[in-house]
């Protein structure tokens, strides 16, 4: 056994231990994608507070709250199947807290660089924040089209590492790239799955012309 795999072994039992323990709480697992959704909030506090004198250590706070979050949206789905409390709804409440989450975080980086009078910043995450909430959207429209539409490379965990690291790692200018790529290759997957619904959309109705 290579370390990595005894290092992924471990977090999946370290997971499913804490899986268990809120199984045995009867907590709601809607309730626990509340608190996530809450605590990406405070996510967004940090990077909206953050002032020039002490960004770096706030947007470290803001990653490490972000991965704190991340943790109750890895959980949410798994204690819902262990305690049988799966539901169309979960997976709806689920997906509208996923937006609430994006935007807040995005919303906190806007005000940020709106405080520090960086207009081109503003316009930037702006932008990001849009692609975002379309990447989610162009998916669930095709879908109710379609069926299925899960190409495109920037879902959302991509887009939550990605903001991670930009905090984290932001002492080395870490957020602007991670703001470029986000931009870039959310509009990519944006455009790659109108064209492939469009794809779709014209082989279905060429089938029942045929048909």
């Amino acid at each position: 056994m290579t370390w990595t795999s005894a290092f992924g072994k471990g977090c999946g039992w370290l997971l499913q231990k804490i899986v268990n323990g809120l199984a045995l709480s009867k907590i709601s697992p809607n309730t626990l994608t509340f608190i996530g959704l809450m605590i990406n909030v405070v996510a967004a506090f940090f990077f909206g507070y953050a002032r020039a004198e002490n960004y770096i250590r706030m947007f470290l706070y803001a990653g490490l709250v972000i991965i704190g979050a991340g943790l109750f949206d890895m959980v949410d789905g798994r204690v819902a199947r262990q305690t049988n409390q799966v539901s169309v709804f979960g997976a709806f409440f689920d997906s509208v807290l996923d937006r609430y989450s994006d935007v807040a975080l995005f919303f906190g980086l806007l005000v940020f660089y709106a405080r520090g009078s960086r207009l081109f910043y503003v316009f930037l995450v702006a932008f990001v924040m849009t692609a975002s909430l379309m990447v989610s959207y162009t998916r669930a429209r095709a879908e109710a089209l379609i069926g299925s539409c899960k190409v495109g490379f920037m879902e959302r965990p991509e887009r939550i590492v990605l903001v991670i690291l930009g905090a984290l790692f932001e002492r080395w200018g870490a957020m602007a790239p991670a703001l470029w790529v986000l931009a870039v290759f959310s509009t990519i997957t944006v455009i790659h799955r109108i064209r492939y619904t469009y794809l779709e959309t014209e082989r279905r109705k060429l089938e029942l012309s045929r048909g």
